[in-house]
């Protein structure tokens, strides 16, 4: 019995609940005003204006998190006794030698908020940063992030982002070279080319209508027709996939051979 008096003794100080509440009103004041940050900026006119609200969205929301830290680190100190009015006094001068330590993480932040406000990119864009190409998947205070399509994950300090190319401004040109023999009747392939091209109509984000461009190589083992079609830059892996697929199965339904190495093996015999 005095154990379990002197657990309610301990959790009845204010110093234990009250820090537990203090973590409990900071948890909520953070996902309550992410909320109404989203709500107020979140929406947009078109895809541009969405992807780069979404973006300030996270800025603002990793500020307003480190802030809170701040409030609620201050909140615990005065719980204990510590006199918080003479340490923010304080940090006058420690302000200055803590500036002086972080200058790489202000120019972070101030490169953050470059990057959105001279529209270089914004999260859900696909750039190209040295030899990386992926998308930006995350921006905060101090890096942004990118991941490229096979799944790795390239994090840069944003004030290292000093030279970026940006691809996602305008559609991609998907061209692809359709590999046939050459035993294979030109008129024939070109028809069964123009039904390609309407499948290819079919799929979703496909902007620009399909070209069959005519033929653009005649390689040692095979004559290659070249078609091509713009979509958004984030779904041209997917649809070129989506395309290859049309193309294969309709070659298929009509008999048309793509040519592959093959190699022909002799059992030492006379031939």
């Amino acid at each position: 019995m005095e154990n379990v008096k002197g657990v309610f003794s301990f959790l009845a100080k204010k110093e234990v609940y009250g820090l537990a509440l203090i973590i409990l009103i900071g948890i909520l004041v953070y996902h309550f005003g992410k909320i109404v940050i989203e709500k107020i900026i979140i929406s947009g006119k078109n895809d541009f204006e969405r992807k780069k609200r979404n973006t300030i969205v996270k800025l603002i929301s990793n500020i307003f998190r480190y802030v809170i830290y701040i409030l609620l680190g201050l909140t615990a100190l005065g719980l204990y006794g510590v006199d918080t009015k003479a340490l923010i006094a304080s940090l006058g001068v420690a302000g200055a030698v803590l500036g002086l330590a972080l200058q790489d993480t202000i120019k972070d932040f101030i490169s953050g908020i470059t990057i959105i406000m001279d529209n270089f990119f914004v999260v859900g864009d696909i750039v190209t940063y040295n030899d990386f190409t992926g998308e930006v998947i995350d921006m905060g205070l101090k890096t942004t992030k990118i991941k490229k399509v096979s799944g790795e994950v390239l994090v840069i300090a944003n004030r290292n982002i000093d030279a970026i190319v940006n691809i996602s401004q305008k559609p991609a040109n998907v061209i692809i070279d359709i590999p046939t023999a050459y035993e294979e009747k030109t008129d024939r392939v070109e028809k069964t080319i123009l039904k390609i091209l309407e499948e290819i109509k079919k799929i979703e984000g496909v902007k620009k209508e399909p070209q069959y461009l005519g033929i653009s190589a005649l390689d040692d083992s095979c004559v290659k027709y070249t078609i091509s079609f713009t979509c958004p830059q984030e779904r041209q892996w997917q649809i070129k996939r989506d395309t290859l697929k049309i193309i294969k199965t309709l070659y298929d339904k009509n008999k048309i051979k793509i040519p592959y190495t093959q190699i022909e093996v002799h059992h030492e015999q006379n031939i």
